[in-house]
């Protein structure tokens, strides 16, 4: 039995003219490219999306389990009128936990600057001046919408390095126990998703990506690394040096 190996290459008609394609292409049923382990980087610079506003949006849910579920049926041959009635399952009733998710942004600027902008003691950040990133709100009870944080790519050149975290404000320490998304809407291509669904029951905050300047090129990086602290943990693990003290959130 013969086989064809001659080496598949893109036809004329579809391979650009300089040998790369002009941006990546998006899941074709979500226009989404997902960042993973083995697909960590994209580049806004190369997929022509290093400017305008870029929106980094947080959405979550709660996740319910049953506990205890388990099911009593006799064997078939035993029992062969069992095949034709319904399964019987007993359990507990849905166990729903209650989590105020916050989406923030470490920021490092050229000329040295440093800062934070959280909804923790309401610096909310600007979008036309430094530091050129804005949250527009905090969502504590998650939902479609969720929280937004807007950064100014006009600016790109005097970013150093973003790194955007979510951390658990209020509740029990439960990421295992959410359906949370960060997902970046460039200006240009298709959008960026990062899914929280690894397991760390008790971590209490998560670095979810890292967008840094590489000699004028704009990159972005899937962290996904979670902490059993807050806000000073993460700086210590990503070397930021800022002075963090204790915090609390009006009252709703």
């Amino acid at each position: 039995m013969a086989f064809w190996n001659r080496e598949w290459s893109w036809p004329s008609w579809l391979r650009p003219a300089d040998g790369r394609s002009v941006f990546e292409s998006g899941n074709p049923a979500t226009n989404a490219i997902e960042l993973t382990k083995r697909r960590q980087t994209v580049s806004l610079t190369k997929q022509g999306a290093a400017s305008g506003n870029l929106r980094v949006n947080l959405s979550w849910r709660m996740r319910t389990s049953d506990i205890g579920g388990y099911t009593k049926r006799g064997g078939l041959l035993r029992n062969p009128g069992s095949l034709f009635k319904p399964e019987i399952v007993q359990a507990q009733g849905p166990a729903v936990v209650k989590i105020d998710l916050d989406l923030a942004c470490m920021y490092e600027l050229k000329d040295g600057s440093k800062g934070v902008v959280q909804p923790l003691g309401n610096f909310l950040g600007d979008i036309n001046s430094p530091p050129y990133v804005k949250l527009s709100g905090d969502d504590r009870f998650g939902g479609t919408s969720g929280e937004t944080i807007y950064i100014n790519l006009d600016h790109r050149d005097e970013f150093k390095r973003l790194l955007v975290f979510v951390y658990i404000y209020d509740g029990t320490p439960a990421f295992d126990r959410t359906h949370a998304v960060v997902t970046l809407y460039p200006s240009n291509g298709p959008r960026l998703e990062i899914g929280l669904d690894e397991r760390a029951p008790q971590a209490r905050s998560c670095a979810v990506l890292l967008i840094e300047n590489v000699k004028g090129e704009l990159v972005v990086r899937r962290e996904v690394r979670y902490v059993y602290g807050f806000q000073a943990e993460l700086d210590r693990l990503y070397g930021w040096g800022l002075h963090w003290g204790p915090g609390t959130k009006e009252k709703v």
